[in-house]
């Protein structure tokens, strides 16, 4: 009988040790303070954000290639947050500032059925600036076509990402296959 109750609470520490709102963490970035120019024209930063978990991307509109895919898995997922009752911000950076105004990013994102509620696109800052955050804090690929080339797509990595309350950039996924999404749904639900 001893060895029965030191079981059961083996068991239950297994059991509770799972629920404990730990993920597998993939990256260790924390971001710098950062405030842009949302698709309503107001400001968002890094402080609006802080004390709650939230995903980012970097999409542009006219990208005719992974932007597109990327912007429906996120639609998806949010989607499938909502469902769940999960509260989690997501953020689309654009990796094409001097095009994507407010006004772009607003059609761009109703063309996807997306809700402002909790997902916001941010613009307002220059190409350097954009390229800074996303390669040397998101540790995520971005390189403008070359001129004369005829290319006018930028390229850029096709990752979500899970930020933590404290700005600190701790997971990335894929972002353009269902695998990333599932695994992205199923961490957030460990979190919450």
């Amino acid at each position: 009988m001893k060895h029965l109750r030191v079981l059961f609470i083996f068991i239950l520490l297994l059991f509770f040790g799972a629920c404990s709102g730990k993920i597998e963490e993939n990256m260790s970035e924390q971001l710098p303070e950062f405030e842009y120019t949302t698709q309503d024209g107001e400001k968002l930063g890094l402080n609006d954000l802080k004390g709650e978990w939230w995903l980012a991307s970097f999409v542009y509109t006219n990208c005719k290639t992974v932007c597109p895919v990327m912007t429906k898995n996120m639609a998806k997922l949010q989607n499938e947050l909502k469902e769940n009752k999960l509260d989690i911000q997501i953020v689309s950076f654009s990796v094409d500032p001097e095009f994507d105004t407010p006004e772009i990013l607003k059609e761009y994102a109703q063309g996807y059925d997306v809700d402002f509620s909790n997902w916001t696109f941010l613009t307002g800052y220059d190409f350097a600036t954009i390229k800074d955050l996303s390669m040397n804090h998101f540790k995520t690929s971005l390189q403008k076509a070359s001129p004369g080339t005829g290319n006018d797509q930028i390229a850029h990595g096709t990752n979500f990402f899970l930020v933590n309350p404290k700005g600190k950039i701790v997971k990335k996924y894929d972002g353009v296959g269902d695998k990333g999404q599932d695994q992205a749904l199923l961490d957030i639900k460990a979190l919450q």
